[in-house]
């Protein structure tokens, strides 16, 4: 299903947050043209976060670049820069994720390429936007997780402050840049307007905690206090947090400490009789869940707490989370090959669209691997 169906998008963005967001784009059935360094292309195809690889590249480049085009071009030698121009001089959106001022002394800031194409949608990601004293550092994930509190947000209260094991402040820049580009979209096709849509990844981490963040502006300005045990939100109170089991582990949610008393065979829960007291006392509660619950399986506790309607769920690795049915019939899961035939299995987009699955079998190209088509359809002199 190609909901985009002819737009054509000219990405300049490199490793995750821009291209997460054209990727989400080209799944939604725009066009895709992926403009690279020659030689050496988006960094990402060499940056590697483990040692599995597709073709001598990165895995995580080919899981963020299927279903594109790649185009090279030199943004420092004219001729190249003519040959971009006539590229944009078609497009619908131009997006990239540099420093503030790299397009600009590049010669394709938005005011560039708003001179080539006045209907554009032109947008970019930048670390800490356009102003302040931060604004020129590297914009790398765990350096916006560390300087926006998310670590003081995991981890018990005596363990240093955790960061999130995956990308996610890339990962929400390039969504809000999506959304914003859709957005600008429809604004366009109502009354022709182009736009500049700007996502910082800051405040996509900002927005991120807008529950926690909003908490503490209203409450006195006191910061999150973190679990001493079996920590998992700084502001719910017990039982909420994952506990150890004789097998495993098992989450448990918000729940009356009352009526797991009862359910659990609990004595020693009984003096917590006052709602009021399962924030303050948390640690206590939770130290009693914990030697409680360790003894037995998860699956003795789950067959107690799940007829009861009690929020709660076996706490799952990959292995263990494929071999469920509940995830199996979701077909999460897709194989995508390179024009060389290169396999890689990766997630699908997420969205369905009249019960259809947004899905393409494209993999990621090859560097420079459509300089040639493009030029031709292009007329690229």
């Amino acid at each position: 299903m190609s909901l985009l169906k002819d737009i054509l998008v000219i990405d300049f963005s490199q490793f995750l947050s821009g291209p997460s967001a054209s990727l989400r784009l080209a799944d939604l059935g725009a066009r895709v043209i992926k403009v690279e360094k020659p030689e050496t292309g988006d960094i990402c195809r060499q940056l590697y976060v483990s040692e599995v690889k597709v073709a001598g590249e990165s895995t995580i480049f080919h899981t963020i670049n299927r279903n594109k085009e790649s185009f090279t071009a030199d943004l420092k030698n004219e001729a190249n820069k003519i040959q971009v121009r006539q590229l944009i001089a078609k497009a619908d959106v131009v997006m990239h994720n540099f420093r503030p001022g790299v397009m600009d002394r590049l010669g394709f800031s938005y005011e560039a390429v708003k001179a080539i194409r006045p209907e554009i949608i032109y947008a970019e990601i930048s670390g800490y936007g356009e102003d302040g004293p931060w604004k020129d550092l590297p914009g790398q994930d765990l350096l916006l997780q560390a300087l926006t509190g998310l670590p003081y947000l995991n981890g018990e209260s005596d363990k240093a402050p955790t960061p999130m094991g995956i990308s996610v402040v890339d990962i929400l820049a390039g969504t809000h840049l999506t959304q914003g580009i859709l957005a600008a979209l429809y604004r366009r096709d109502q009354n022709g307007e182009g736009g500049l849509v700007q996502v910082s990844m800051l405040e996509s981490a900002m927005d991120f905690q807008f529950e926690v963040f909003t908490t503490f502006l209203n409450d006195g300005e006191e910061l999150p206090q973190r679990s001493r045990t079996n920590h998992a939100h700084a502001y719910v109170a017990a039982p909420y947090g994952v506990y150890a089991t004789a097998d495993g582990y098992l989450a448990l949610a918000m729940g009356n400490i009352q009526v797991l008393k009862e359910l659990l065979v609990c004595p020693e829960l009984g003096e917590f009789t006052d709602p009021g007291e399962w924030f303050d006392r948390r640690d206590e509660i939770k130290t009693i869940l914990a030697r409680h619950l360790e003894p037995k399986s998860t699956a003795y506790w789950l067959g107690i707490l799940e007829p009861a309607d009690i929020w709660c769920a076996r706490v799952l690795d990959f292995d263990s989370m494929r071999a469920e049915e509940g995830y199996r019939v979701l077909e999460m899961e897709m194989m995508v090959k390179t024009t060389k035939g290169h396999e890689l299995k990766t997630t699908r987009c997420p969205i369905r669209v009249n019960g259809q699955l947004l899905t393409s079998p494209q993999g990621a190209p090859f560097l420079g691997e459509h300089n040639d088509a493009i030029a031709q359809e292009f007329g690229l002199k």
